[in-house]
């Protein structure tokens, strides 16, 4: 039997979207992306919409139909949003109310909204209060108009199609293009990564009805300091790098854990199973390693381009 059940993913060409998009897909649900660019991955059971979240007629029409909505659109980047705190409040703020807007106005089942672990803290600047703001607003829609929601909240996420605006991705090309990575302070903060892969499943399994109207915590089930982790990367590494220690340049977003105020309180979601963090690492090794050095990967064992030799001229 075929599912008919519609959703729309705002942001669906994104890192963490597109794996969403898939997980969606592969439950059986009728998957529609909505994204200013097309995305790269897209399957071909899955429908595109090119557009903007600011354009209200295109958005109502996108949700028109759907019964789930999720928003993974939006600024994104921390340092991005604090540096160009109009648009951040544009695109999160009022990009969100639009969709919501939308929601309102199709009666849909239910309204899931990317947020961070950052709204917990004093860190983030524009992006956390943009996504607090965002929290807040839907809450009143759902006191209001009576618009079903959960709010996700993604720690530390890493694995296949992120890029240099991800920690993970950021410093092992570092270690696959330069022997090396450069960290700023002693490596102390605690960190639980967790594979896109486990938060694009959660966040699939959270459509069913006990998660209505909740907030739900995304975080990995190891818990590792910074060094810790490098040390691990250096090791998988055969040794070959070097981990290299500079001041720190900027306060840490947190160093143990975000909690330092209280906004709705939030469950942390725990899987029966999980992507280990090694596993996870040596996989986006092997997409670097591809994507840098356009190596092949012939069981297990990486090989080097092979370069036609000209033949001399006569």
């Amino acid at each position: 039997m075929i599912n008919i059940t519609k959703v729309i993913i705002f942001g669906g060409s994104g890192f963490l979207g597109s794996h969403v998009a898939d997980a969606l897909t592969n439950a059986g649900y009728n998957v529609i992306i909505y994204d200013l660019e097309k995305s790269p991955y897209l399957q071909k059971n899955q429908k595109m919409i090119l557009g903007n979240i600011l354009d209200e007629k295109k958005v109502a029409r996108a949700i028109k139909g759907c019964d789930y909505v999720y928003n993974f659109a939006g600024m994104a980047d921390i340092e991005e949003a604090h540096k160009k705190p109009i648009e951040a409040v544009k695109n999160n703020i009022l990009g969100n109310t639009i969709l919501l807007e939308g929601c309102r106005k199709h009666k849909i089942k239910r309204f899931v909204f990317a947020s961070t672990l950052y709204v917990y803290g004093k860190a983030g600047s524009f992006y956390r209060s943009s996504k607090q703001a965002c929290e807040l607003i839907i809450e009143n829609y759902n006191e209001q108009y009576g618009i079903p929601f959960t709010v996700l909240r993604y720690g530390s996420l890493y694995g296949p199609r992120s890029n240099e605006n991800n920690y993970i991705y950021k410093i092992l090309r570092q270690a696959i293009t330069e022997g090396k990575i450069v960290s700023f302070g002693e490596g102390n903060d605690l960190r639980e990564y967790i594979h896109v892969d486990d938060a694009a499943r959660y966040s699939v399994e959270i459509l069913s009805k006990e998660f209505e109207n909740q907030y739900v915590i995304f975080t990995g089930q190891q818990a590792m300091r910074r060094k810790d982790l490098l040390l691990m990367i250096k090791e998988i590494m055969e040794n070959k790098i070097k981990i290299q220690y500079e001041p720190q340049e900027s306060p840490l977003h947190y160093e143990v854990t975000p909690y330092t105020f209280h906004p709705k309180i939030a469950k942390k979601y725990i899987s029966n199973y999980y992507l280990d963090l090694g596993q996870g690492l040596l996989q986006c090794i092997r997409d670097i390693y591809k994507e840098v050095k356009n190596y092949r990967e012939i069981d297990g064992v990486f090989l080097e381009p092979t370069v036609k030799k000209s033949k001399p001229k006569k």
